[in-house]
């Protein structure tokens, strides 16, 4: 007879492109982060056809800890792409989404599961951590851009490009995917009826690889994907089953 499966808590979902350097110290945070907090996990790391050595490296990670799980994509699709497919394979009754770049600090776990008892969703800030560390052109940009998607889509998050988040697996359930939605996610989760909320979180210095984002992705890759998250909005409409008969 087959032993049960083990029932997942916490599924951690990362998208990664020429990480090699970044996840074995990304993974031993983890780890470091959530045994203490005594809750079963997985970690889905999603490989964006990496050119340097990450899907090698995956491999003898997941060989080494079944809690390892890897997938990785036929051709470079997109940040979007390999978080959606992350999720897709997630089996936690929550899933976390954050970089593989480190920047996004495992230790800020604790909070995000203590805000879970009472939202559906939870997104992580950098806002106080950057404007500490970060030029002033980074700052600029992100704030720019931050203010505009909150204009356009009526939202309130303050730090929408930040992937630290943590959410109950049904907020996903009846998404549909599309290139770019990880910036919207928030707003994607409250037009379906779940609840958001922000805490504030670390934001550590990128060590090793190179950052895949800049002035230019902060300010205006993203516009047309924020034109249709406003038309979503705007038109989408939630009902209630009241009674049935038969």
């Amino acid at each position: 007879m087959s032993a049960e499966p083990t029932f997942i808590e916490l599924s951690f979902v990362i998208p990664c492109h020429n990480e090699q350097d970044n996840l074995r110290p990304l993974v031993a945070a983890i780890r470091a982060a959530v045994e203490p907090l005594a809750r079963t996990y997985e970690i889905v790391l999603a490989d964006d056809c990496s050119t340097d050595a990450t899907w090698p490296l995956l491999r003898e990670l997941a060989a080494a800890d079944a809690r390892i799980r890897g997938l990785r994509f036929a051709k470079n699709a997109g940040q979007s792409a390999a978080m959606w497919a992350g999720m897709k394979a997630a089996r936690g009754r929550f899933i976390v989404t954050l970089d593989a770049d480190l920047q996004n600090d495992p230790r800020d776990l604790p909070q995000f599961v203590e805000a879970l008892k009472q939202f559906d969703c939870v997104c992580g800030s950098r806002v106080a951590a950057r404007g500490q560390g970060d030029g002033f052109v980074r700052i600029a940009s992100s704030r720019i851009a931050n203010w505009v998607r909150n204009k356009l889509s009526g939202e309130t998050i303050t730090d929408a490009g930040c992937c630290f988040r943590a959410f109950k697996r049904e907020c996903v359930a009846d998404l549909k995917f599309f290139k770019g939605m990880h910036r919207f996610l928030p707003t994607l989760f409250k037009i379906e009826g779940f609840t958001v909320t922000e805490i504030p979180i670390r934001h550590n210095p990128r060590t090793a690889g190179a950052a895949h984002y800049g002035v230019w992705n902060r300010l205006f890759a993203s516009f047309y994907d924020l034109l249709a998250v406003r038309w979503m909005k705007q038109r989408m409409f939630r009902f209630q089953i009241a009674d049935r008969v038969n």
